[in-house]
């Protein structure tokens, strides 16, 4: 009877032991914590995101026991391809604790059972204010009502414009459609002061861009057109084009052929800042966080500009999305990590950092108190080119929203090469739309297929 009570109690023993061990928290680490960092900031960017962690490393870091180890990645699409095999195969060890993300690795971060998000982090720090980040921002990395990353590099794309050159032209101001871009080619000298063909514009359409012009156009249900379903993927995972059966491909494509067929865009893709640099066109679409960069290559030897990015027509509203990067961390099942990570990550938008971040490189704080911090008060005294972004970010519809699509580099390499046939091969607008439209589904499908959850 003795040796059944000692059975009996020894297998409840071993069963609160196992149940135990089953909803146990999270191990926590004892002693310092080390996080690796990944991120893709290159030149001052990069030299910028050194200086801060190194800055972290040796004041809160070491109040708190925490070593952050900073490792560039490359690019954002090549970072993306090295974190994808290491959440696939669910190897935690080898995955970063924080990573500089942007929208070619928002979709495998959002099917990882190792994300640790900005609401699950917030969750643990009732203390943590959100309203200190800027909307916009902040929301370019909400996904289903899920907080999954804080943002920390802000832009949107400008016009940035010669100054210098529309003024010896007679034209007063910039323009603020593809027509006005016509009309203002046609003002335009054949060649700049080196003898060299002017042209008014040149790029090729990827889809950042193509997402900002359809973008621009009202929608049935919103203030804003899509280029995929999903809300452009916001919503679920994209697995169609609306564009195209909603006409706004063919209003686009319509509108930049005209500009072709005017000679007031270059279809070129590469070498942009340089034919702006050495004035061989007049306008430059790109991201506020090219204006630093800008101003020291020209040097004072023309005036720059700053402009609203064009729109399609004048029914069209003003605007373009936020894009940029956020920082994403990572649940290895170590909670002290995880707390470390956050530790790092609310630094590295705090305002001071954030403010300081903005005078290096042109991107915009994404921190609302930084724009009453002194460092970036007296930047814009002296280079009032950066309020434009931040004035079009605040007439931007709230509907108007990043592409995320699974199968990122490639619809980006796709739209490019489907207008330059339609350009080089004068295919019609409605042709064009057509191909366009097929290659792109197929590329959704492609992938669905291939990533079947």
């Amino acid at each position: 009877m003795k040796k059944a009570g000692l059975f009996i109690f020894a297998a409840l023993l071993l069963a609160f032991v196992s149940c135990t061990k089953k909803n146990a928290p999270a191990a926590e680490s004892q002693g310092p914590v080390t996080l690796r960092f990944w991120h893709s900031m290159a030149d001052n960017a990069g030299q910028a995101f050194e200086t801060y962690v190194r800055e972290f490393n040796q004041g809160i870091g070491k109040e708190k026991n925490i070593a952050v180890e900073a490792v560039f990645q490359g690019q954002y699409a090549d970072a993306a391809a090295k974190l994808r095999p290491l959440l696939q195969a669910r190897q935690a060890a080898a995955a970063p604790d924080v990573m500089q993300i942007d929208s070619t690795g928002v979709v495998d971060y959002q099917h990882t059972e190792l994300a640790y998000t900005v609401d699950d982090a917030a969750a643990e720090d009732p203390l943590w204010d959100p309203s200190q980040i800027t909307k916009a921002p902040l929301m370019a990395w909400n996904f289903g009502g899920r907080q999954l990353g804080l943002p920390v590099s802000a832009s949107t794309t400008v016009m940035y414009y010669n100054k210098t050159i529309l003024d010896a032209a007679g034209i007063s101001a910039p323009p603020t459609d593809f027509a006005g871009i016509i009309e203002v080619s046609r003002k335009l000298p054949p060649v700049n002061g080196y003898g060299q063909k002017l042209t008014a514009f040149a790029q090729i359409p990827n889809s950042p861009y193509l997402a900002n012009w359809i973008g621009q156009l009202p929608g049935k249900n919103a203030d804003s057109s899509y280029l995929v379903d999903y809300r452009n993927g916001r919503d679920g995972n994209a697995g169609r084009l609306v564009c195209d059966t909603e006409g706004t491909l063919l209003v686009f494509l319509e509108a930049w052929k005209a500009l072709y067929d005017e000679g007031a865009v270059l279809n070129v893709a590469d070498g942009l800042n340089n034919l702006f640099l050495t004035q061989q066109i007049c306008f430059l679409t790109a991201s506020t966080s090219n204006l630093a960069a800008l101003l020291t290559q020209i040097d004072g030897r023309f005036e720059l500009g700053c402009a609203y990015f064009p729109r399609i027509n004048d029914k069209a509203n003003f605007g373009a999305a936020v894009s940029g990067s956020a920082l994403f961390m990572f649940n290895k099942g170590d909670k002290a990590k995880t707390r470390a990570a956050w530790e790092f990550v609310k630094f590295m938008t705090s305002s001071e950092i954030q403010a300081r971040f903005a005078v290096t490189t042109g991107y915009m704080p994404v921190n609302s108190r930084s724009y009453r911090e002194r460092v970036y008060t007296d930047y814009i005294a002296v280079n009032p080119q950066a309020e434009i972004g931040i004035q079009q970010l605040a007439v931007t519809s709230p509907d108007m929203l990043n592409l995320t699509v699974g199968p990122s580099r490639d619809f980006y390499m796709e739209i490019m090469n489907q207008v330059s046939i339609m350009l080089n091969e004068k295919k019609p607008p409605r042709e064009a739309a057509v191909s366009m439209a097929a290659a792109l589904n197929r590329l959704l499908e492609d992938y669905a297929e291939a990533n079947a959850r």
